[in-house]
């Protein structure tokens, strides 16, 4: 059975629900340490994370065996903290996942056990608690609200603290404290207060470009030295892991839809956006993708008639990745390959 008896748990002893911390009414039946108010937030656990980690948690909350030595008690404890960091991250990427999804009640109970996990480790007042916050504050508003893109004005200072953090954490220029940009110009987007989206929108843009040339820039130089950081051909060159790059996609082509709406009056601005993805699914290992993006950005400069270094540093790119294709990079250090300039 899934209910708790009340005559059944320790004087003393306060359950609380996964979910919302209120007095635990029910148990999951297949790990029994993990507690809930009410059916329904243990379906929403259950769906969302509970039943990928379920088993998982056992070690975690029940009772540390007795160690015969303090050699076997610091073992122990070291296994008990790489369990958590393994939660930690998994948690967060899956609640990621649900976010970019739009899934955004699913996401909750995940970025909650990442965050518990986080607080378990890292104690209370940890800076590394600011991801699991950042992902809350995301997957409340977005629940609450059903679109980001249409935020009325009064939750300006959910974003804002959620830019705020991130800054503290990454710096204002890292593509951690993009997201909240992005957040921040859709809302301006959604007032109609266009000059100020518009600029989040560059300034989103920028981080972007600045992140992933730095990282062809990189890894050229280490294909020159016949090397990279594994010994081996990276699986992916982006630096980033799976809900990074489908964040990072997700931004980039919902300000490329906003870029090509008015791209008769600032196609300057759509092409700097079509050369960032180009980019994006060239590090991604995708060449039929970035080449997409590349010959749509190569069009685009032609159509408009801008000038001729413009299209030439498209051209680049273009060659770039058709010698990817069969060739690694052999540009010389220091030298800038992809010619992108700020889309002002």
């Amino acid at each position: 059975m899934d209910v708790i008896y009340p005559l059944a748990v320790p004087k003393g002893r306060r359950l609380c629900c996964e979910v919302c911390e209120a007095p635990a009414e029910r148990v999951c039946g297949a790990c029994t340490v993990t507690y809930y108010c009410g059916v329904v937030h243990q379906r929403a656990d259950w769906r969302s994370i509970h039943e990928k980690i379920c088993q998982l948690l056992i070690p975690l909350r029940t009772s540390r065996p007795f160690y015969n030595s303090e050699e076997e008690r610091q073992h122990g404890l070291q296994q008990l903290q790489r369990r958590q960091k393994h939660l930690i991250e998994f948690c967060y990427t899956v609640a990621q996942k649900y976010l970019f999804e739009g899934k955004y009640e699913a996401a909750v109970p995940a970025a909650l056990h990442s965050l518990r996990f986080r607080m378990n480790v890292h104690g209370l007042s940890s800076v590394e608690l600011v991801p699991a916050y950042l992902l809350l504050a995301e997957a409340s508003l977005g629940k609450h609200l059903g679109c980001l893109h249409f935020l009325p004005i009064r939750n300006n200072s959910a974003v804002n603290i959620c830019i705020y953090f991130a800054s503290c954490a990454f710096g204002t220029e890292h593509i951690r404290t993009s997201g909240g940009y992005f957040h921040l110009a859709n809302i301006f987007h959604g007032l109609q207060k266009l000059d100020l989206a518009d600029t989040l929108y560059t300034k989103v843009s920028e981080i972007w470009s600045k992140y992933l040339n730095d990282r062809c820039e990189a890894l050229s130089q280490a294909r020159i030295q016949q090397l990279d950081l594994l010994g081996k051909r990276f699986e992916t060159d982006t630096g980033l892991d799976e809900a990074q790059e489908a964040e990072a996609i997700q931004i980039l082509t919902s300000i490329l839809t906003i870029r090509e709406a008015t791209s008769d009056r600032a196609p300057q601005k759509t092409i700097f956006v079509l050369k960032i993805l180009a980019m994006l699914y060239y590090l991604m290992m995708d060449s039929s993708k970035a080449q997409e993006y590349a010959l749509r950005a190569f069009d685009l400069a032609k159509e408009q008639k801008l000038s001729v270094r413009e299209q030439n540093s498209i051209q680049d790119v273009l060659n770039l990745i058709s010698a990817e294709e069969a060739h690694p990079i052999t540009q010389p250090p220091g030298s800038s390959r992809w010619g992108l300039v700020k889309g002002s």
